[in-house]
């Protein structure tokens, strides 16, 4: 899979998002595009080969930038890590089994809405988390307490943190709040 997302400041609307994404297994362009937090409107291109797909990937980038659009550097995003507490401390099959559901419905929602993405997901002693590259925070935050509430994917072991790209030693928490827990991974 190969994707292209681009933002554009927008003051009176917030931030604008346009991402295109090209899905080898079944030859499909989707294109994306709207405000972010926001479904976005799409359209999809079929039977699309790989070199056509970049072409049109190359394209779609320089006209969006023609635009205002830009790349943000991973280095200027943040992490928003969500987090379930486990009964276990390496996790069991049930957990795995979370794992799965809530990384797929988190990076199913932030891609439509232009959040971001999921970058991993992984168990820590007695913690699940689920690790998205946003770029704003505060719409990823409420981003996915309605996706995990939605999805009814226990929200009652939920946590929320988040921290600057080249920080994730030191993450804040976001949710619940207030705490007198300091946030860990």
């Amino acid at each position: 899979m190969e994707i292209l997302r681009m933002y554009k400041q927008d003051p009176p609307r917030g931030m604008l998002f346009k991402e295109v994404v090209y899905e080898p297994e079944d030859l499909s362009l989707m294109y994306t595009k709207g405000r972010v937090g926001h479904e976005g409107t799409v359209s999809v291109k079929e039977g699309i080969d790989p070199g056509q797909a970049e072409e049109l990937i190359h394209e779609y980038g320089e006209s969006a930038a023609g635009e205002g659009y830009a790349e943000i550097p991973e280095e200027e995003q943040h992490w928003v890590i969500a987090q379930y507490a486990l009964k276990t401390k390496d996790g069991t099959g049930r957990d795995r089994y979370l794992e799965h559901k809530a990384a797929t419905a988190i990076g199913t929602y932030f891609s439509w809405r232009g959040l971001g993405s999921v970058e991993e997901t992984g168990f820590s002693p007695y913690k699940l988390n689920i690790l998205c590259l946003v770029p704003d925070v505060k719409l990823a935050v409420k981003g996915i307490q309605v996706v995990l509430r939605e999805s009814r994917l226990d929200f009652t072991k939920l946590s929320i943190g988040s921290a600057p790209f080249a920080d994730l030693d030191h993450p804040v928490r976001r949710y619940p709040l207030p705490s007198k827990v300091p946030f860990a991974l």
